[in-house]
């Protein structure tokens, strides 16, 4: 059931939802060069996450201030990315969908959603939700128990809902849909619990389901050879983030997680496609090509975070290239017309292998995951959380350069016996949680090259890594948050911080920028939690709870 309140009334709510019109899927293709709104997660179908807007630059950034805040009324992690249209910003939660008016942060209408309250226990990992997608007057999201819905953009009255998975097998919802050629697209979570992941393509008019991608093959398809058995029926690889598209190639890429159980001698090969990035045709789920970044993956380093499209000179060559920092540590380059390894090198520390071959695209394993393959206690680089974590980089043309809140931390390893019990967590291994550096800071805001993994910057977080995503812009600037609640600015160049501002709660979202009426404004939500405040940080505990929108602009 869903219910849906308005505070403005009557003549005034008319006007503003009536300024609400139809876009079109070559809106969406032009969304990273139409800085007027935000109509992609990603902010474009290259996932770049840069505006050209350069209103708010290196020289006024510090002159910036809050216009308005918004309470969501949720005590929940937030991690949603604000999507704005025609003078309409569109937040979700985990229970709610908003309408605000992105000037003033007045309510236009608020759309609630009743979810079983058994769902809250089998969610990996927090209670929350990523965004929305839009296309012809319609708002699309999906649920926390496995649903996908489409909404009415000027009321929010829902128009279809579709079940994608049940809930009670460890499934579930959180991320925004990308709509791709006509087809909305979605992808699972719950690679913990003996899922088998999947992405999903659905008619966006009627919420009809129109294919359906596995990410762990079956035998009778291709790479079923490397599951023994029926392991491929628990095998994981979940879907559980927003991928990107390339509509001249027509391909969609999509990142999948970790294989099932964590240990990998339950599961022995490579176990395709868990750990990698798929290129599919949006019309129909048909496989172009793949690259696994982590064949037979030990250590929950899922590569659900598909990364970013970047036209690059290599080799004296344009190449049109996917770039993604992986949980493992490595920094990988790829023609995303064909999945071929351009580049692969470090940007953290990294003991489970030597390097990536670049003919063969394998990882060289180290003698410690040798180690810890056959069971002995070991320390490994990176943690379970990755050299990076879910929240996106972004990227500058100007400085080629990405820009990515990286993590400093290794996890004690061991093996244990995996076993299955339904709706329960299914690992292998004998988890203890990450180790923190004693004398080092554990993650940085990094400037990385990503044809050599260096960083030309960092700038370290004090105390608890940041797990916010990050905003690029011609001004010069990047924008990110930190898990205490305060949004910052720095200098592409050189790190710099410009600006600060503390926020009522810890920011692990994606702040947007957006020009309206000639006046450049930048938005995040703030709302600590997520799987860093699952991994028990006793420093989080002094961090306020509280979902709320922040929006800023120059005095």
């Amino acid at each position: 059931m869903v219910t849906t309140s308005r505070i403005l009334g009557g003549v005034a709510l008319a006007a503003l939802i009536g300024a609400v019109q139809a876009q079109s899927l070559q809106d969406l293709q032009r969304d990273n060069a139409t800085p007027g709104d935000v109509l992609t997660y990603g902010m474009g179908y290259n996932n770049q996450r840069y505006s050209p807007l350069k209103q708010i630059n290196a020289k006024n950034a510090g002159k910036l201030r809050p216009v308005w805040a918004y309470s969501l009324n949720n005590p929940q992690g937030q991690e949603s990315q604000p999507i704005v249209h025609n003078g309409v910003m569109y937040v979700t939660t985990h229970n709610s969908t908003v309408a605000l008016d992105p000037a003033t942060g007045k309510q236009i209408w608020k759309q609630d959603i009743e979810l079983p309250q058994d769902v809250f226990k089998m969610a990996c990992c927090g209670i929350l939700n990523r965004g929305a997608a839009i296309l012809d007057g319609k708002l699309y999201r999906v649920t926390l128990d496995a649903h996908v819905m489409a909404m009415d953009a000027k009321t929010g009255k829902q128009l279809w809902k579709s079940k994608a998975a049940d809930y009670l097998d460890g499934q579930a919802m959180t991320s925004a849909p990308l709509i791709a050629n006509g087809v909305v697209i979605t992808g699972i979570a719950g690679g913990e619990y003996g899922t088998r992941g999947f992405i999903d393509g659905w008619d966006p008019a009627t919420g009809k389901q129109l294919w359906r991608f596995y990410t762990t093959a079956a035998p009778d398809q291709k790479g079923g050879d490397t599951w023994p058995g029926d392991t491929h029926q628990k095998g994981g690889a979940p879907t559980w983030l927003t991928g990107a598209y390339d509509p001249e190639l027509d391909l969609v890429y999509w990142g999948t997680g970790n294989g099932g159980p964590w240990n990998p001698n339950a599961r022995k090969g490579d176990n395709l496609y868990i750990a990698s990035v798929v290129a599919i045709r949006p019309k129909t789920g048909e496989l172009v090509w793949h690259y696994q970044f982590s064949p037979n993956d030990p250590y929950d380093y899922d590569a659900t975070e598909v990364g970013m499209l970047v036209d690059m000179k290599i080799g004296g060559k344009d190449r049109k290239v996917l770039t993604q920092a992986n949980r493992n540590g490595f920094m990988y380059v790829l023609d995303r017309a064909n999945g071929e390894l351009l580049a692969a090198n470090p940007y953290v520390k990294v003991n489970w292998a030597d390097r990536i071959d670049l003919k063969t695209g394998r990882p060289v394993h180290s003698e410690i995951d040798k180690k810890a393959r056959a069971g002995e206690d070991v320390e490994i680089f990176p943690s379970v959380v990755g050299g990076k974590n879910w929240t996106p980089m972004s990227w500058n043309p100007a400085t080629g350069l990405a820009y990515a809140n990286t993590l400093n931390m290794s996890w004690p390893y061991q093996l244990a016996k995996p076993e299955y019990k339904k709706g329960e967590w299914y690992l292998g291994v004998n988890f203890r949680g990450v180790n923190m550096p004693k004398n080092e800071p554990h993650g940085y805001l990094s400037a990385i090259d990503p044809m050599t993994g260096k960083s030309k910057w960092q700038m370290a977080w004090p105390g608890q890594p940041s797990m916010a995503g990050t905003l690029s812009t011609a001004g010069g600037l990047v924008f990110t948050g930190a898990a205490t609640g305060e949004f910052i600015a720095v200098d592409a160049n050189n790190g710099k911080k410009l600006y600060q501002f503390q926020t009522s709660s810890g920011i692990i979202g994606l702040p947007v920028t957006f020009d309206l009426k000639g006046k450049q404004y930048v938005t995040v939500v703030s709302g600590a939690g997520g799987v860093w405040a699952l991994l028990g940080d006793e420093r989080m505990s002094q961090v306020p709870a509280g979902g709320s929108v922040w929006t800023f602009a120059l005095e």
